[in-house]
């Protein structure tokens, strides 16, 4: 199950106070945007979260497949260019892998499930609360 997410305001001029089951984070933007710099942004959290679901789908299939990854570093870059997010995601595989199955964790790197979120149609649907 998925927990919902909350956000309220934090201290600042965009600190927000997140909250995600008992999980409490901040997020802000950076002093040069104007924030204070107190936590992640949410588009650095996003990334994070392209990042984060890669490598735990990495896992769990080497770990399935009994490949020996011993390791997998992901990083993901954001960038707004001409209102399209381009994401740049760069993989670091560890542990004795056939150029074979480094490709075949590379297409299930494309098969995270926030990769699949991100890449497919995402519908939004907003409403006020009492």
């Amino acid at each position: 199950m998925i927990r919902n997410a909350q956000s309220q305001f934090g201290v600042g001029s965009f600190q927000q106070k997140l909250a995600i089951g008992d999980f409490h984070l901040l997020a802000d933007v950076e002093a040069t945007s104007g924030g204070d710099s107190t936590g992640p942004s949410p588009h650095e959290y996003l990334a994070a979260a392209l990042a984060s679901c890669t490598s735990m789908t990495l896992k769990m299939y080497a770990g399935r497949k009994a490949m020996n990854l011993t390791n997998a570093i992901v990083t993901v870059q954001v960038e707004r260019e001409n209102d399209i997010e381009k994401f740049n995601r760069d993989i670091q595989l560890f542990g004795v892998l056939s150029e074979e199955e480094k490709q075949r964790l590379l297409e299930i790197a494309n098969k995270c499930p926030i990769h699949k979120a991100l890449s497919g149609e995402i519908q939004i649907k907003t409403q006020l609360v009492n």
